[in-house]
């Protein structure tokens, strides 16, 4: 994974996620340098970090806020604005739609389960889910097929929201404006994903992301527990982890302090348009989070410390394979798990996610020592070029600079690739 197209790797919610963006006014940052009473280290540069973090709002995101540790050093910060119709800042505690991220939490109930041993990985989903993936396909998927993407299950979205089935040359907002209140069953998102032609043969050298799969995952906790994933995910992760602030929302708005997410759809919204308030029923149990920069760190520590799953399971989580993510790049893949290699600047684990108008990248280093979780308020600006791909923006740039000095705040940068 390229850590300058963090925010935009295809495993996130949606199938590509560049986007335009209109003229954003400056605004002043708020920022919290070592937090806790602490002081800052050399780790944790804070003029550094302050100075990646103004960079990407002024190329153009309207607010950007992170959370940056290394060790007991912790360094908050944000850029910008939460809404650019009052002018109201970003401040580094809001909460905030974490998209894919959800998946590393939903792979870890998974897990759980396993150790219980009422799932068992290489087990057909059939045998637990007949009635939704029944015959030949039901007896040659697994659970661990689902868990890291090699189920050959196409990704329900481009079905669900069929106005961006287009891309790049036609697309329109009105399947999102549509679905904005639409209460989505979890069946008929599956339904949506197994009626479309297989991405590969199930259990392949090489997975292809897809929603499709978690949802199934979402589906088959509520078989084994009794109760609705959500509510397992709650009280067996965030809670024993002490998670604060995330959670499942129980309607289309966030309770609590959060930007409003502007959404420019490859610039067919301009300007981009405001959508925080969403039925997040289209992707709870792979995409439906709400959580602060604070949590996501304190989660991934917690997980690659051994504090939510057994060793024997996080060492399975952390078995990677080549996954093509939505957008075309090639990720390694765990079960629920990115892994990313810096080189000198070490090895990473964790996360991103977008939903509409929001983008969140959550990193771990393998260590535990050094992470990084950084989230946005605008999602897809970079215009498609005549090619099928992307045009470059100064957004990609900026991002790329604020994920090196995070994550190589000691300066050893050579490791990390820049965005193309």
């Amino acid at each position: 994974m390229r850590i300058g197209l963090a925010l935009c790797a295809g495993v996130a919610a949606l199938s590509v996620c560049a986007g335009t963006v209109a003229a954003v006014p400056a605004s002043h940052g708020t920022r919290v340098s070592a937090a806790g009473g602490t002081s800052p280290s050399a780790g944790v540069a804070h003029e550094r970090l302050d100075s990646a973090l103004e960079g990407v709002h002024r190329a153009g995101i309207p607010g950007v806020f992170a959370e940056v540790r290394d060790g007991d050093r912790v360094w908050r910060g944000a850029s910008g604005v939460a809404d650019l119709r009052t002018g109201r800042p970003v401040t580094p505690g809001l909460r905030h739609r974490v998209g894919s991220i959800t998946k590393t939490f939903t792979a870890a109930a998974v897990m759980q389960q396993v150790e219980r041993g009422r799932i068992r990985l290489d087990a057909p989903i059939g045998r637990y889910l007949p009635h939704l993936v029944p015959g030949e396909r039901g007896r040659r998927i697994t659970v661990r097929m689902l868990l890291n993407h090699t189920s050959g299950i196409p990704d329900y979205i481009p079905y669900a929201f069929p106005s961006i089935q287009g891309f790049p040359s036609d697309v329109s907002s009105k399947s999102l404006d549509d679905n904005r209140f639409k209460r989505f069953r979890p069946a008929e998102l599956i339904e949506l994903g197994l009626a479309a032609p297989p991405t590969a043969e199930p259990g392949g050298p090489t997975g292809v992301y897809s929603n499709t799969n978690y949802a199934l995952l979402g589906q088959l906790l509520e078989r084994v527990t009794g109760s609705s994933a959500e509510e397992y995910i709650t009280r067996n992760v965030i809670e024993p982890a002490g998670l604060r602030h995330t959670g499942f929302p129980d309607g289309p708005r966030i309770k609590g302090p959060h930007s409003r997410m502007y959404e420019a759809l490859w610039g067919v919204l301009d300007p981009p348009r405001d959508y925080s308030v969403y039925n997040m029923s289209w992707v709870m149990a792979g995409a439906g989070l709400v959580s602060t920069m604070d949590d996501l760190n304190r989660f991934y520590g917690r997980l690659l410390d051994g504090g939510i799953v057994g060793r024997d399971s996080l060492a399975r989580m952390q078995r990677t394979i080549p996954v093509r993510a939505l957008d075309g790049t090639t990720i390694q893949y765990g079960l629920g798990l990115h892994k990313v290699d810096l080189g000198e600047c070490g090895t990473y684990w964790g996360h991103d996610g977008t939903v509409w108008g929001a983008g969140t990248t959550s990193l771990t280093r393998a260590d535990g020592r050094r992470q990084l979780s950084v989230a946005i308020n605008l999602m897809r600006w970079n215009a498609p070029d005549t090619s099928g791909g992307s045009r470059h923006h100064p957004i990609d740039d900026a991002l790329s600079a604020l994920h090196r000095q995070a994550l190589c705040g000691d300066g050893r940068e050579g490791g990390v690739p820049h965005t193309p």
